[in-house]
């Protein structure tokens, strides 16, 4: 593949993950109910996150439309916590690598409720405000481009190295389960030649004494 094509697809990679990471949801929850939502995010990369309760009706949300959010790394470590909250906001840089949840809680109301949640999470490239980018810098439209496709690019090549160190992970595992396994396979098989020798030897000894041999 030549050095044009494979930055072509590097691009339009990089442009599936920004749209993929950057889209919202919205998801309903019931009374007393929990809901997590899981986001594999690598060392270092910029994570954000925005989630709200929508307003069944005018005015002032109800007291039953209340939520307890959490967002945790993988180790348990906690980004952000808002307790009977209608909306919110999180923004951090991570400090592992892994799956970092984002759970919410619906507050045990009565009689039952059920509520429905907007929410958006972007990690990587599309945590990034290029508009603000933009603005700050005074750039032109074309090096604001570049810049974008740049961090897109890069992006791309610091998640591709950190797929290939977890695969060499999963690598080392395999072979470590390979070899326990093998060395758990030849005790077996020691075990029942063994056991099979006694009864063999005891047999014998048995019919040894019935003077049957």
């Amino acid at each position: 593949m030549s050095t044009l094509n494979l930055g072509l697809v590097l691009i339009i990679l990089g442009f599936m993950l920004e749209t993929k990471m950057g889209e919202s949801m919205r998801f309903e929850l019931d009374s007393g109910q929990t809901k997590c939502i899981s986001e594999d995010i690598r060392t270092n990369a910029m994570s954000v996150g925005k989630y709200a309760i929508v307003n069944p009706h005018q005015g002032s949300l109800p007291h039953s439309h209340k939520l307890t959010v959490k967002v945790s790394s993988p180790y348990g470590h906690s980004y952000h916590i808002g307790e009977d909250v209608d909306s919110g906001n999180f923004a951090f840089t991570a400090t592992e690598n892994g799956a970092y949840t984002s759970c919410f809680w619906a507050i045990n109301h009565q009689p039952p409720v059920k509520i429905t949640i907007d929410f958006v999470w972007r990690a990587g490239v599309a945590a990034k405000d290029w508009s603000q980018v933009a603005k700050k810098g005074q750039v032109d439209t074309m090096e604001f481009e570049l810049k974008q496709l740049y961090d897109t690019v890069t992006y791309i090549h610091e998640e591709m190295h950190y797929l290939r160190e977890r695969e060499e992970e999963m690598q080392h595992l395999n072979k470590e389960t390979n070899s326990t396994m093998a060395a758990l396979s030849f005790f077996s098989i020691a075990l029942c030649l063994s056991v099979a020798g006694l009864q063999v030897w005891h047999l014998k000894t048995f019919f040894q004494r019935k003077k049957l041999l």
